[in-house]
């Protein structure tokens, strides 16, 4: 299971680029990609395709490879294989026929996105892709809204104003969320700040509605007790009088608390909890 670059060619490990060459054959997710790859490093093994409407039956004739005394190797488009890529059904189908499965580990877009999001959280949770559709997205992030940790989507393009623009709704516009599109590309941009911000930025400028994206939301925010009831009495009287928003940001600058649980406080106050 080899590794391959997210975007920049000289991040393919000289262990992938050995291992490539060597195998007997190499299973692609799309032999046309990985085929500018092998030209670029003077590669010529075989291909064939593994894609995931024919992975099962590509991994039954890989297994036959394999008996024969072949070595295979797999590949994804880009990044590492079978993380929301094909290659999850070979690597079960191989360990059932009793052989080896040698991860070549490499590029990824998470942990890339992870290493610069800044995030504090000491744990983190892959999701992958969101649902399609707004109404499905939303029950799913409501269904994460809470989870103590850094939570690191991939969106499609055609999709990211939209979803961000949900998580926003779900998560609360103060939450803090980094995008990071294109990485290790010619336009790599990542931007961290407010989920609210972000979508609107994301919204207004059509040249971060392309590429591939990783987007990563921080933990939700927890407070003591204390914390909550002191929190409260600034926060209360500010609702009374102002729109949430403005509420919260005096009410962060005056306690210090954390703006996105004030947001969500706010809106609690604001419906008479």
């Amino acid at each position: 299971m080899v590794a391959t670059p997210i975007g920049n060619l000289a991040d393919l490990t000289p262990r992938a680029r050995a291992v490539l060459a060597q195998a007997d054959v190499i299973a692609a997710e799309d032999t046309r990609v990985t085929g500018q790859l092998l030209k670029h490093f003077g590669i010529d093994t075989r291909m064939l395709s593994l894609r995931e409407h024919n992975e099962r039956e590509a991994a039954e004739k890989l297994i036959e490879r394999l008996r024969a005394g072949e070595a295979v190797a797999q590949v994804s488009d880009a990044g590492t294989p079978a993380v929301s890529d094909p290659g999850a059904r070979l690597v079960q189908a191989v360990h059932a026929a009793g052989f080896r499965v040698v991860p070549v580990p490499g590029a990824s877009a998470v942990l890339a996105a992870l290493a610069a999001a800044g995030m504090n959280s000491p744990r983190f949770q892959f999701h992958g892709f969101l649902e399609p559709k707004s109404t499905a997205r939303c029950k799913e992030l409501e269904a994460l809204k809470q989870l103590p940790h850094t939570i690191a989507f991939f969106e499609a393009p055609h999709r990211i104003a939209d979803s961000i623009a949900d998580m926003a709704s779900v998560f609360g516009p103060e939450r803090i969320a980094v995008v990071c599109r294109e990485l290790t590309k010619t336009f790599e941009t990542i931007r961290r700040g407010p989920l609210g911000e972000l979508a609107e930025w994301v919204a207004a400028d059509s040249n971060q509605q392309r590429g591939e994206l990783v987007v990563l939301v921080e933990a939700a925010p927890t407070q003591t007790q204390d914390e909550a009831s002191s929190h409260d009495a600034v926060l209360a009287p500010l609702v009374r009088e102002l729109p949430v928003k403005q509420a919260v940001k005096l009410a962060a600058e005056i306690t210090g608390g954390n703006r996105n649980a004030l947001y969500e406080r706010a809106l609690q106050l604001k419906q008479g909890d």
